[in-house]
């Protein structure tokens, strides 16, 4: 770096805190999980559907294409990220209805070039505009047969939005929030295999084992403390309760219903001890007051820390890279010609744009759009004025 500058694969590592040798830290293990009950219910979901996606995939791509699992499982965003390649195709078809929730799918770029090679009947296809429709259309049969199975199962009006593709950075993948339900198929094509992960939100995951057979038991079962740690500190053992009602103690006889110095002991539970035997009414304990030589286990409230340790890295990730070059364009238009009309061009030939007069240019870092803005003269320079930043989304859609 001594001529300040770091590659693009170094800055995605970096924004997505992963560390480049593979000696980060280990992945953030979730506080969800599948009990036995949901996953068996969704691996009957996915076997149903396994001969149909598998047909829909020879029927594209003209080959025999396997498909194998899915593994079940539920990870964090960082536990999936130490999973994927620095490059991913993404493509997401979030659920429209039936289901709620994100919806994505990912793939490596050797399976998506595999597929729009054997699509297009095109060996070594680029992976352009024309190879994510490709994709997409191929994602959208494989959801297709899904929610086809979904209304087997009694999910009505199973729907998805169109289906969009993207070659991006794993680190601009947009996850679902918190933990997520991961299905890792096993694509195999050629005498190769690839990875395709389905990933969507884990509760939209709870409902399609639900629907499929699954109990309503708790689902958090990695969240869910024992009965051993439910137990306040210091409380006795439930089992070794003492029950003292109606015992009659040597020396004691005559005390049923006597108030001792204003502490009547009737139905009073003491650190589980019931003492209802000695009878009286229900009275006050000395106005609320503890029985000397009861020493009850009194602790402070302990909250979670709601500061984000996962943001605090990040940010100062981002840190590391804040006097890094990127190159930055103004694009006016584009527009699509053939090669007939491109070897036809000469001086004076006028190029029409898709961008209307007066519409805003776009803003680009890195060939990736951030913003738009408006054309303006700095005395006898081009500049461009910001008029709009894209959101997070927007940048990821456009790319």
């Amino acid at each position: 770096m001594s001529d300040g500058s770091i590659s693009q694969d170094e800055i995605d590592a970096l924004l997505a805190g992963v560390d480049m040798g593979g000696m980060g830290s280990a992945p953030a293990s979730s506080a969800k999980m599948f009990s036995d009950s949901q996953k068996a219910a969704l691996d009957t979901f996915f076997q149903n559907i396994k001969p149909s996606i598998k047909s829909n995939y020879d029927s594209m791509t003209g080959g025999n294409v396997s498909v194998d699992g899915p593994e079940i499982s539920v990870k964090t965003r960082d536990g999936m990220l130490r999973n994927l390649p620095e490059m991913v195709l993404t493509t997401v078809i979030d659920f429209s209805g039936g289901l709620s929730g994100d919806h994505l799918f990912i793939m490596q770029p050797e399976l998506a070039q595999k597929i729009v090679s054997m699509v297009n009947n095109e060996p070594g296809a680029e992976l352009d505009d024309m190879a994510f429709s490709v994709l997409s259309e191929t994602i959208s049969q494989h959801v297709g047969v899904e929610e086809t199975e979904m209304g087997k199962g009694g999910i009505a009006g199973a729907a998805n939005n169109p289906a969009e593709t993207v070659h991006v950075p794993k680190a601009m993948i947009r996850f679902p929030q918190q933990d997520f339900a991961v299905f890792q198929y096993s694509i195999g094509i050629e005498g190769s295999s690839y990875p395709l992960w389905e990933i969507m939100q884990y509760q939209a995951a709870v409902d399609l084992a639900r629907a499929f057979g699954a109990s309503d038991s708790s689902a958090d079962i990695g969240a869910q403390p024992s009965a051993a740690m439910q137990q306040p500190a210091g409380a006795p053992d439930p089992a070794a309760a003492m029950n003292m009602g109606g015992m009659n103690m040597a020396g004691m006889n005559g005390m049923n219903g006597m108030n001792m110095a204003g502490m009547n002991m009737s139905g009073m539970n003491m650190g589980g001890m019931n003492m209802g035997g000695f009878g009286g009414n229900s009275a006050s304990m000395m106005g609320g007051s503890v029985m000397p030589g009861m020493n009850p286990n009194v602790q402070p409230v302990q909250f979670p820390n709601l500061q984000n340790a996962a943001m605090t890295q990040e940010q100062g990730n981002i840190g590391l890279i804040m006097d890094v070059y990127m190159e930055m364009t103004v694009e006016l238009g584009r527009t699509k010609k053939v090669i007939k009309e491109i070897l036809g061009m000469g001086e004076g030939t006028i190029i029409e744009l898709d961008k209307l007069a007066g519409e805003p240019v776009d803003i680009l870092v890195n060939h990736k759009p951030i913003a738009k803005g408006e054309v303006v003269v700095i005395d006898e320079n081009f500049g461009v004025r910001v008029t709009e930043i894209l959101s997070p989304s927007e940048r990821v859609s456009d790319v």
